[in-house]
């Protein structure tokens, strides 16, 4: 498989792993980044990471409850290697185990309803050829209950600084996102305002200024739907889109990038000001 790939690409590979390896390692329930690890893996032919990282998902799946998906796994682990105790133990375990556990919880839902489903209506907006939801969900709910609901900010504080963006963009600006607003007026700081969405959103943190940003890829998307919603796409991989963001409870972003890319959109927190830093760098 490495045979195929140019030099170029394998450097990205090995970068890629690295970051979400990092990432991981400090939140190991992070199923998302130990799917993009498994392929990184498989894309370098390096078979024994590919099964310690499947080993890896399917704990993790243990751990959060989602029996089924663990169970899953594990088998196409033993369709390649049907002898490999360490899985056939779990399995085993996991047997045992079935009739004392709860029921799985479903997992968080941090994507959104493909375009195709209809269960979001657009409208034109002036000036722009994009279509915003009329009646979008930009993911006020999801942050109202962790910042509102969890006693962080109050009612007050939280309509202050939660702003909906009317489509209408000052020329290259990229709108301040939430958690920005609640650090500048000195209500929650930034590092705790992610923190928070990344616990509750069972979401990877990733240091953006330490990663090597597709630069074609960002300027394939519209550039007044990253400064909206102040997001980067930074990588692909595989039939998804990696995005930088702070708010990965917005459906309508997510929405606008997979109507443009028909892509399934991964969320990734970063910090704001390296987001726009990136944005201003790349988009002019």
């Amino acid at each position: 498989m490495v045979g195929t790939l140019s030099s170029g690409e394998e450097a990205q590979l090995l970068q890629t792993i690295e970051m979400f390896e990092a990432i991981a390692q400090s939140q190991p329930q992070d199923v998302q980044s130990l799917e993009i690890l498994k392929e990184a893996y498989c894309k370098l032919g390096r078979e024994s990471e590919v099964i310690d990282t499947s080993k890896r998902i399917a704990h993790a799946y243990v751990i959060m409850g989602q029996i089924s998906s663990a169970i899953l796994e594990y088998e196409g682990i033993l369709q390649r290697f049907p002898e490999d105790a360490e899985t056939l133990a779990a399995l085993g375990e996991i047997e045992s185990k079935a009739g004392s556990l709860s029921p799985p919880d479903e997992p968080a839902t941090l994507g959104v309803e493909s375009a195709e489903a209809g269960e979001v209506k657009a409208r034109p907006v002036k000036g722009h050829r994009k279509a915003v939801a009329a009646d979008f969900d930009d993911g006020r709910q999801a942050m109202h209950a962790i910042f509102v609901e969890g006693r962080v900010v109050s009612e007050a504080e939280f309509d202050l600084c939660w702003v909906t963006p009317d489509g209408h963009l000052p020329s290259g600006q990229v709108i301040a996102p939430f958690v920005e607003l609640l650090a500048d007026k000195g209500y929650v700081p930034l590092e705790k305002s992610l923190r928070l969405i990344s616990d509750k959103g069972r979401l990877g943190f990733l240091p953006l200024d330490k990663y090597d940003v597709d630069i074609e890829l960002v300027r394939s998307f519209p550039k007044e739907t990253l400064r909206r919603w102040c997001m980067i796409p930074f990588d692909r991989m595989s039939k998804s889109i990696l995005v930088a963001t702070t708010n990965p409870f917005n459906k309508q972003a997510a929405l606008e990038l997979e109507e443009h890319t028909k892509q399934r959109v991964l969320w990734y927190l970063s910090p704001p000001g390296d987001i726009a830093k990136v944005l201003r760098k790349i988009i002019r």
